[in-house]
């Protein structure tokens, strides 16, 4: 289980998954989603198991977000499978939503795209007082995909999710608890005694007890479903975006550390 860039450690009845990669600042690449994706099928079916914490190696960030690079070949058939219906980003997100007992995610530092759209999949989400967060694609020329929304409209609701992704900013640690971007904020000393007091604590649950619950609150999401008509103009949505000319003038900005200048085709 887990691989260089995923790491898994056990403490109990608490598993740690930790996303190794501090030199890009943990990004996420196809090949650890696709890993993630695997450590979680594999951690559901271990009874040991009562809470899962997510974090990022090192002291700077949790996660930075997508890094796109080339998919894995060396998958297996059923994760081939589900890659035609889902990407990695969804699979894995998907996965870490829909795991079925309690998860934490432990917000060390930065936290951005699909990083912070994890941490939304995490039932509770425990920050550093000096946390920067935020949804960044109306800056980069992106349409975020449905499904990655509806994740946040369950967690903040819809006006505060539009705030969120239509302005695009950068959270401070205080901003982000008043929008809903994390339950708890504590000084960098106290984050992991704190974090893993918190998931010592729901281990003590009953085992039926936080399996049902999750499972009937993550049932209430479905009531935030597209139709077939909805997703499809969705999906063409996410796709004229990205053969945009803004979508590659959002990624020459960012890679030169610029305001982008978008022409709105």
């Amino acid at each position: 289980m887990g691989s260089d860039v995923l790491l898994c450690e056990k403490r109990g009845s608490v598993r740690t998954l930790i996303f190794n990669r501090p030199e890009k600042r943990n990004s996420l690449t196809p090949a650890l989603l696709i890993d993630l994706y695997q450590s979680l099928q594999d951690l559901a079916q271990d009874e040991t198991v009562r809470t899962l914490v997510f974090r990022g190696a090192g002291e700077k960030a949790f996660s930075a977000g997508y890094d796109i690079s080339a998919i894995p070949t060396n998958v297996s058939p059923e994760v081939k499978e589900a890659l035609k219906r889902q990407s990695p980003v969804e699979l894995a997100l998907d996965s870490v939503k829909n795991f079925p007992y309690p998860t934490i995610a432990m917000l060390n530092g930065f936290t951005f795209g699909a990083g912070c759209n994890l941490a939304i999949c995490c039932d509770i989400r425990i920050g550093v007082q000096d946390l920067r967060i935020g949804m960044p694609p109306v800056k980069l020329g992106v349409v975020y995909h449905p499904e990655g929304l509806k994740q946040f409209l369950e967690v903040l609701g819809m006006a505060r999710t539009r705030e969120v992704f239509l302005t695009g900013r950068t959270y401070s640690g205080v901003e982000a608890k008043e929008v809903g971007l994390v339950n708890h904020l504590v000084p960098r000393e106290q984050l992991e005694p704190y974090t893993y007091g918190l998931a010592e604590e729901i281990t003590q649950g009953a085992p039926l007890s936080l399996k049902g619950i999750k499972r009937i609150l993550n049932l209430f999401g479905k009531s935030l479903a597209l139709s077939e008509s909805d997703i499809k103009e969705a999906r063409h949505l996410v796709g004229e975006a990205f053969a945009s000319e803004d979508l590659r003038e959002g990624q020459m900005a960012f890679l030169e550390k610029r305001p982008p200048n978008f022409k709105g085709r």
